[in-house]
């Protein structure tokens, strides 16, 4: 049964639900909600944790050896339910642990931990991928968490991404089959900053390989997102046209590329745990009013 946990502070308050480990609401002591609410007549996703892949598989099959298995885009940590193993008033942990149906898809003993925690004007979201199995376990690790589009009080003004190093990565193309092209494309970023405007999702997704930088999501007026991150090297910007939200998306690995087989340690950037060993990711998004 899904249940949630309720987080507060001084700046912010938090719920995340057991199902996805994924957050419901994010606000500010004011009340302003920043989190997406899962409207479903656009999305019903907030801030999914994807694992153990990143993106679309070719025909939505993965392979391990000589193992295959049908995988939905994203994986199914999304569509688990967590155990909640700890709980203050400011931070919470959940743990995802392997069932008959997730080994059907994925034979591996694993653990997956996610943490929220509130301090100050600061939610920083944590995660450990431990592998408990008698062999290497490949993988892909993702956050995909949906902000408010226009942000609260803005007043439907510009809104930026503003990268912290004013770089410029480039950008591999979405197919509408959910696969990535091979070859990569200038980047829509002009000194390190991207006006958020509708026409750049026309296409769906826009996908950085290898382009995650600290970045500030704001508008002329209201709110401003400050974004750090950790060992999430891709970075990916979407928006449903015509949808009141921006998922800003840190990842350790990508979709498939165009010709690509199904094996998951052959997918970009995937990563590839030792029996017994672990391996942490995060963010942190600070607010300031």
């Amino acid at each position: 049964m899904t249940s949630s946990c309720d987080l507060s502070n001084d700046h912010l308050s938090l719920s995340v639900a057991s199902m996805g480990a994924e957050m419901q609401y994010l606000r500010t002591a004011a009340g302003a909600d920043l989190l997406w609410n899962g409207d479903p007549a656009f999305w019903t996703g907030r801030a999914p944790v994807l694992f153990p892949i990143v993106g679309k598989a070719v025909n939505d099959t993965i392979a391990v050896g000589a193992h295959e298995a049908q995988m939905p885009q994203h994986g199914f940590a999304r569509r688990c339910d967590f155990s909640l193993e700890e709980q203050s008033t400011t931070r919470c942990h959940h743990v995802l642990r392997p069932n008959d149906k997730t080994r059907a898809a994925y034979p591996f003993e694993f653990a997956l931990h996610i943490s929220h925690e509130l301090n100050n004007d600061t939610l920083t979201v944590s995660a450990r991928v431990e592998n408990h199995s008698s062999r290497p376990m490949p993988f892909g690790f993702g956050f995909h968490p949906a902000f408010r589009w226009p942000l609260p009080g803005s007043d439907a003004s510009k809104h930026s991404i503003n990268l912290e190093t004013k770089g410029a990565p480039k950008q591999r193309p979405l197919r509408p089959d959910g696969l990535l092209e091979r070859d990569l494309v200038r980047s829509p970023f002009d000194n390190g900053e991207l006006e958020i405007t509708e026409p750049l999702f026309a296409h769906g997704a826009l996908v950085f390989p290898n382009g995650s930088d600290d970045l500030i999501f704001s508008a002329n007026a209201g709110p401003k997102l400050a974004f750090r991150f950790h060992n999430l090297p891709d970075l990916a910007l979407w928006k449903l046209v015509g949808a009141p939200f921006l998922c800003i998306e840190p990842w350790h690995g990508t979709a498939s590329l165009v010709g690509d087989g199904p094996q998951i340690g052959a997918r970009p950037n995937s990563l590839v745990l030792e029996p017994d060993v672990g391996v942490e990711f995060g963010y942190s998004v600070t607010v300031t009013p």
